[in-house]
Order: structure tokens, then sequence, then C-alpha cells
């Protein structure tokens, strides 16, 4: 009994002492809090603090852009907002544990053109907004105890993308402090060169720096780390000798045996413990998550996981959140990713730009495959990338590949998007993309390249790439594969609604192009584009996007049924009804869909009017059902697209559908009719959030009747105040027809809900969201608890 009191002590002894060390030896300190901001431009700022009254109090992420005035002049590629100059600034000292050490600032994203200064130093330039950067602070810090001065300037004129980017530092920051030896910033690259059953191989390569005066002798260790926290595998220690001011890389194998494969059903991680000595002494300790899988596109069977075959259930996304702007906080990202995850998906196309840090960090953990995309354009045509990229390329692909290759979720480096080079009749664009792929191959092999190319595009320009994408060109991609069965394919944007004859993309054909994706074994899967509405690429009214199967809230829309059915093994039904009138924002033509609304209430003058009532499903047969009559059965396969095409006359009351396979009931769907507006329901995704200054939660609206029904086609104005220990962040309805604003604390709702989202502060407490509405007397409370 008392030699095992005395193990325990030792393994508590041991893990108190590991967790002291890593402490030690780096630090990580958040740096979104404190700062201001001007929508101002002087060269004094590099220096001097704004003077009271130019200035307002932010923290990080922030999206200046989001919260500025509609006008026409700026066009709708960006949401019709203003292109300006903002600067950032931030008094800082440092904890006594730095001193001496390295300091580092990261910002994980700042759009656009942006320098940074750090006491009057101008530490660097750097013209794209997706990229991370990274500087080092250390030569020009105050000495400890004294406050040091940053100021970062902004630039969003002369050119933006064709969708929405916002302006500002819109990810987060935060500062790594390290020792004099240490692994660099991104400094180890994982993989995993052979995998089975019983063995992985686990390849990793350190980068070390040593910054001090003097060779170091230097033991470097590397320990695997499963989900538990437990050391399964290491390596030997590896000694080396290194020069004052000098970097290497250093290569170690370690074997993990009987491995839990990494896969969207099961995605298992593990951390790579990298453990830097010097002299006995622990100098580093670097933390890398990172799973175990093989991935690989295959001409014939597509894509192939861990050698098994998968179908991309793809979507396209943007990275705005509605009237949050770019400025997307953790818990956003997180709620829409739950919601993909439910409805079916399983890849993430990023769109046109590489994501958060944090949001590939999602993806690992909740099991989401991801096309990494460094550009939309190149340097052709009206990119507004066009003036950087021959001097720029370089560093922002490699930004991408460096930040991103230890993420499980990554799959696929794609190195641009409906490319100008891609009509040229001349070799100026195969050239180029060969000069991409080639650096990509050079610098991460282990995953394969590709690009996206449009319509009319130059065959010898599909042919580069190791894996093409096409965008809308099913039709094409059937008739290149018999040409050239070496190629691999996969639809990088896919049509909603209709699809496209080979050669005549606008034939409007009304069969869904997933059905010619799932036939085809040889396309790895589709991306639909979009997933998701965004802002920007719009057309007055509109300020965004509005054909995704959600809304920029979430709510999945009725369009969304066929997806759902075709993506999930559960059987399910919808009912929709069509309606040509309907005042939906129905975007651009090749993208709509029929207008449809999943309720049952039109105008008095529709009673007998015979509609087209739609069952969308996965089930063999479906029953119809009008107020407790059967109205007929159906057999599914007789129907495009898996949905049933019903004709009734316009009675109010109820629609029931249920879904049969083989004979028996096992799914059913119904809409009611309406009655008057008498309530609001009120949902939140969470009761009790963090006191982190950073999370959030979500309130549904729902407007409804006596019964508890949804009104959807009696649309009032929602006004919402916040107080205590939160602050409205955005508050949405899914209609992008947006009027002066974004960001407002009253809005319309669409067909009958609307989205609040409230941010906590750094303080426990309680958040007070009250409600009011149109019509409605009273007003609705909602308390959430921060702690």
């Amino acid at each position: 009994m008392k030699k095992q009191i005395t193990l325990l002590f030792a393994l508590l002894f041991s893990f108190a002492a590991n967790l002291l060390a890593q402490k030690e030896a780096r630090q990580q300190l958040n740096f979104d809090f404190d700062w201001t901001f001007s929508l101002t431009d002087s060269e004094r700022y590099i220096t001097k603090p704004f003077v009271k009254g130019e200035c307002v109090e932010v923290q990080l992420p922030h999206d200046w852009n989001i919260r500025q005035e509609f006008d026409k002049k700026w066009g709708g590629a960006v949401a019709y907002l203003p292109e300006g100059i903002g600067w950032y600034q931030k008094s800082f000292s440092l904890p006594a544990s730095s001193k001496g050490k390295q300091v580092r600032i990261v910002f994980d994203g700042i759009f656009m053109q942006s320098d940074v200064y750090i006491n009057g130093h101008h530490l660097g330039h750097r013209p794209y907004g997706f990229c991370s950067i990274v500087y080092d602070l250390t030569p020009y810090l105050k000495p400890q105890g004294e406050e040091n001065f940053m100021a970062v300037r902004v630039n969003t004129t002369g050119g933006r993308p064709r969708w929405y980017a916002g302006a500002g530092i819109y990810r987060h920051a935060w500062l790594e402090v390290t020792n004099g030896v240490h692994v660099e910033t991104y400094g180890t690259y994982v993989t995993t060169p052979k995998v089975s059953a019983a063995e992985a191989e686990v390849s990793v390569v350190t980068t070390l720096k040593n910054s001090t005066t003097k060779e170091q002798t230097i033991s470097l260790l590397q320990q695997v780390r499963d989900s538990k926290g437990q050391c399964i595998a290491k390596c030997k220690s590896e000694k080396l000798n290194l020069a004052a001011g000098g970097k290497t890389d250093v290569k170690q194998d370690i074997n993990i045996f009987q491995p839990q494969l990494w896969s969207p059903n099961s995605p298992v991680l593990y951390v790579l413990e990298t453990i830097v000595k010097v002299g006995g002494r622990t100098v580093d300790v670097y933390n890398t998550t990172f799973g175990v899988r093989t991935a690989k596109f295959d001409p014939n069977r597509g894509f192939l996981l861990n050698g098994e075959q998968v179908k991309l259930q793809g979507m396209c996304l943007h990275h705005d959140a509605g009237a949050m702007g770019v400025a997307v906080p953790f818990r956003s990202y997180e709620r829409r990713l739950e919601i993909l995850k439910e409805y079916g998906v399983n890849a993430l196309r990023m769109s046109h730009n590489q994501p958060s840090t944090e949001f590939l960090d999602l993806c690992d953990r909740m099991g989401f495959l991801v096309i990494d995309e460094a550009f939309d354009k190149w340097k052709s045509g009206n990119s507004y990338y066009t003036r950087f990229f021959d001097e720029w390329w370089q560093r922002d692909l490699g930004n991408m590949l460096l930040r991103d290759r230890n993420h499980p979720s990554v799959i696929l480096w794609s190195i641009g998007n409906e490319l100008i080079e891609a009509w040229s009749k001349s070799d100026e664009g195969v050239k180029r993309a060969a000069m991409l792929q080639d650096f990509v191959h050079k610098m991460e092999p282990t995953r394969q390249v590709m690009l996206a190319a449009q319509n009319n595009h130059q065959d010898k320009f599909s042919g580069v790439t190791d894996v093409i994408g096409y965008n809308y060109l099913e039709a094409r991609a059937i008739s290149d594969h018999k040409k050239h069965p070496e190629r691999c394919f996969l639809i990088s944007e896919e049509l909603p609604y209709y699809s496209g004859a080979e050669g005549n993309l606008r034939s409007y054909t009304p069969i869904n192009p997933w059905s010619v994706i799932a036939a085809h074994d040889f396309i790895a899967g589709g991306f639909i584009w979009p997933g998701v509405d965004y802002l920007g690429e719009a057309g007055w009214p509109s300020k965004g996007w509005p054909n995704g199967l959600f809304d920029v809230c979430m709510f999945e829309k009725p369009r969304a049924a066929y997806h759902r059915a075709m993506w999930n093994s559960e059987p399910m039904v919808r009912i929709a009804v069509k309606d040509p009138s309907l005042d939906i924002d129905h975007g651009r033509d090749l993208w709509q869909w029929p207008n449809i609304a999943a309720h049952w209430n039109f105008p008095e003058r529709y009673r007998g009017l015979v509609m087209e009532v739609l069952t969308t499903t996965n089930c063999e047969e479906v029953e119809l059902y009008m107020n407790g009559k059967l109205m007929g059965r159906e057999r599914t396969d007789n129907y495009t697209n898996n949905t049933i095409v019903w004709n009734l006359p316009y009675n109010p009351g109820k629609l029931e559908a249920k879904g049969f396979n083989q004979g028996k009931e096992v799914a059913n769907y119904e809409i009611l009719s309406a009655g008057k507006l008498a309530n609001l329901k009120m949902e939140v995704d969470r009761r009790e959030i963090k006191a982190d200054g950073q999370d959030l939660v979500h309130l549904s609206l729902t407007l409804v009747d006596d019964k508890g029904v949804r009104v959807q086609t009696d649309n009032r104005h929602i006004k919402v105040h916040v107080s205590g220990e939160g602050r409205l962040v955005a508050l949405d309805s899914g209609e992008l027809r947006a009027e002066n604003t974004f960001f407002k604390d009253n809005v319309q709702s669409c067909f009958g809900r609307a989205l609040v989202t409230v941010q906590a502060t750094r303080k426990s407490g309680t958040i007070r969201v009250e409600v009011e509405v149109e019509g409605l007397e009273k007003s609705f409370i909602q308390e959430i608890l921060v702690r």
C-alpha cells in the first residue's frame, strides 16, 4: 500500500513539475483587449496616443466596416460599405516573468495592407489580409516595468476582394514569450508517412532557434500524448550544438502502436509534446495537435481517407457571420459547425482564403475535411491581389502551408479560383499554375494540390494540378474524365438546385447537380455554392448573396431539404409549398431555387387555388394528408430530386407527410396554418457562458400564435436591449436586404424569426436580454449566467 501511495505521489509530482516547466518555458499571452481605434489617418499615431474624442475603445477581433452605413457608390461586391484607413493603438507592460526572454507578436489576420509599429519602430508591412503575421518585438521593447506602445495602421483602399472582407484586426492576437533557445512559431512539422491498424510512423521536423549570444548544447525530446493526456510514445532524445543566432531543423521519428485513426466520424487527436533542454533545464515545451490518417485523391475512386472511399459532402464558406462581419468569435464558428455537422456536411472549402487558426482547430476536433485555399485570383483581371502577386505570393502561400500543415482536417491545398489565366490560349497560366504547385510540393509534399477552374477554361490549364476542381461543370467533368482518365476531379462549386448542360451552363436544367456527383465514383465530391449566405457580391437592395441552404443566422431554409435527404441515412421527409409571388431575395439566376416556403398561410384570395406542394424525402414512399384526409401515396423514385410534387387546392389547416420504407412508417412532418401573432418564443443555445470577454450566447426568436405555431407571414419589428455583464454584438433576421447599416438594435423578423447574439464581459454576473415585439404589449426577458 505504501509503495502505491509513494508511486502516486511521484506521478503527481512529475505531472506538476511538467506543468510548471511548460509555464516557465513558454507563455502565450492574450493580446485582444484594451485597444483604442480611430478611423482617421495621421503619422503622429506611430508614437503619439490618440487625443480625446478621436478614438473609441475596442477589443479584438474587430471589424470596423460592419458598423458603417451603406452607400451604393462602393458597389455590391463589398456590401456597399466604404473603404478607408484606420489605426489601432495599445499600451502595455510585460509581466516580470518575461524579463530576459524573447517576445513575439502574432496577429492571426489583419485586413489589409497593415503596418505595425512598436515604440516608434516599424516592424513590417503586409498587404495580404488573410494570412497570419509574426513580428519579433524583443529588440525594441522598453526595460522591464516601463510601458510599451504599439500602433497598427490598416488600409483597405486601392481595391478589395469581390466579397465582403471587412476591415481591421479581425482575428485574435497574442504574445509569445520564450527563452532564447526555443521552437520557432509554427516550428513543428508532423507527418504520418506510414499508417496501418497495427502501427503508425510519426515523422517530426522541429525548427529550433538560438537567440542567445553564445553556442548552446541542446537536447530535444518528442513524446506523444493521447486524448486523456497519457504519454503513449516517445523517441530517443536528440543532442546537438546550435551556434549563437543560429537556426536548424531536427528530424525525429516516433512509432504509435495500434493508433486511432482520424476521420469525420471519429476525429481522434493526439498531442505531440516537444521538449527542449539546455544544461538539463527545460527551456521550451511546444505542443502540436495532430491526427493519424492518410488522405489521397484517386482518378477512379475519388477521395480515399484511410484507404476507404469517402464522398465529399461539401459546402463553400466565406468567413463572415452576418451582422458581426468578419470579427467572428470562437463560439459563433463552433455553433455554425455544430449545425452543419448535424445537417450531414463532412467537407468544407474555405473560399477563397485561409481561415482562422481556431476555425481549423474546430474542424480537427469536430471532424470536417477541409480544402485550404490560398487565393482567389492571381495577377490578371480586376483582382485586388494583382498589385501584390509578384512580390508576395511566395510569402503568403508559404504562410498558409507553414501555419496549417499539422491540421488533420486539411486534405487539399488550393492555389487559386476562377483564374483569368484559365482562358488564355498562351502558356502563361499553365506556367504560373505549375510554379505555385511546385512551390507547394517542395514545402509541403504530403497533400495534393488543386485549383478551381471556371466555364470555358482551356483543357491544358485543368491538367496542371494533382486535382482539378470544376466550378459548376459536372457535365464537362464526365466528358473530360473520358478524355483524361488520369486526372482527379471534384466539383469545387456546385449549384444548389439547377444544373447546366455541357457547353450551356445556363440551361437551367431542374436536376440537382448532387445527383450527378453521387452517381460517379471518379468525382470526389461537391461543394455547394454557397452553403451559408454571406455578405457582399450583391445586387441592390440586397447586401449579400442569398442563395445558401442556410441564412446568415444559420437558420435552415426549406430548400435545404434535398441535401439533408441525400446526405443522411436517417429517414426524413419535409414539406414545402411553391409560390413565385413570395417576397424572397432571389439573388443571381443560376444559383436560384424556385420560391418555396415551409408554411400553410397564404392570402384569402388563394383559397381553392391549386398549388404545388413538394415533399422531399429519402424514404421509398410518401403519403400526404390535408386536414386529416389522405391525398395519395407516391413512390419517390418516380420523381426527380427525391421530391414528390403534389397539386392541392389551398385550404388552411394542416398538411402532414408520412414517409415509408418497406411499407413501414419511418418518418413524418407537418406544417400548420398559424393564427394571429400572440407570443414570442425565445430559445438560448446556452444558459451559462464564460466571463472571458469573448464567449457568446445566441437567442433564437420566433413569433408564434396562441398554440405555439410559428407565424411566418406577419413579420414585425423587434427591438433588443442588453444589460448586465454582456453586450449586443449582432441582431439578424436572415434578410440581406438590410437598410442603413448591418449593426443595429432593432430588426424586422424574416419568416417569423430573428437571432440575437450577445457577448460576455470579463466580469461574473448576469446578462439580461429584453426583447420588444411590435404589436405585443409585454416585453420578453431572458437572463444568462456569466461566470
